[in-house]
């Protein structure tokens, strides 16, 4: 085979290895089997996941960061959570952590924190995961949440009507 015939196949494998990451096996990550297809079709797994019991365990040995909008946040968000936002999110702007913390990013169901989490990746970070199903599952699993005064609350931002379908409303009081 000549080189540059070569040199084209290799391109166009690393291009798929690049750009396909394979899901990994998020059965039992979430309660609705639904919901775990519908958070699938929106991700596109570049950043390793962690489910909510798993995070339920350990949290205190991770840092929690939260994806989602200012005005999501303040309703409520995971206890111990860092707010970091996302329309202006900055890597520069991250509270000072050490490159090989254990950081876990959530924004409503997991696409932002993805996105997120993907940027704090590239700048060197070697244990970042996003979580899977996220504030929502987070809630589904009957979890707490808390406000922005700190107190433990039963409402929850559900970004819209819409995205709100995949919350337990016995759970909590959807808002959007």
């Amino acid at each position: 085979m000549n080189k540059p015939l070569c040199y084209f196949f290799l391109f166009i494998l690393g291009m798929h290895l690049n750009c396909s990451a394979q899901k990994p096996n998020t059965k039992n990550l979430v309660i609705n089997p639904e919901f775990d297809h519908k958070i699938a079709s929106e991700l596109n797994f570049t950043v390793p996941v962690i489910g909510v019991e798993e995070l339920h365990k350990r949290q205190k040995d991770y840092i929690i960061l939260d994806a989602r909008e200012k005005k999501e946040y303040d309703v409520s968000h995971i206890p111990g959570a860092i707010y970091i936002g996302f329309d202006d999110f900055k890597v520069e702007n991250l509270p000072s952590l050490k490159k090989d913390s254990r950081v876990v990013v959530y924004c409503s169901i997991g696409y932002r924190s993805e996105k997120i989490a993907e940027q704090i990746k590239k700048k060197g970070f070697s244990n970042i995961y996003n979580l899977y199903g996220s504030i929502f599952e987070w809630v589904n699993h009957g979890y707490s949440i808390q406000d922005n005064s700190g107190k433990f609350t039963k409402k929850l931002h559900t970004y819209n009507k819409s995205w709100s379908q995949w919350v337990d409303g016995t759970k909590c009081t959807k808002q959007w």
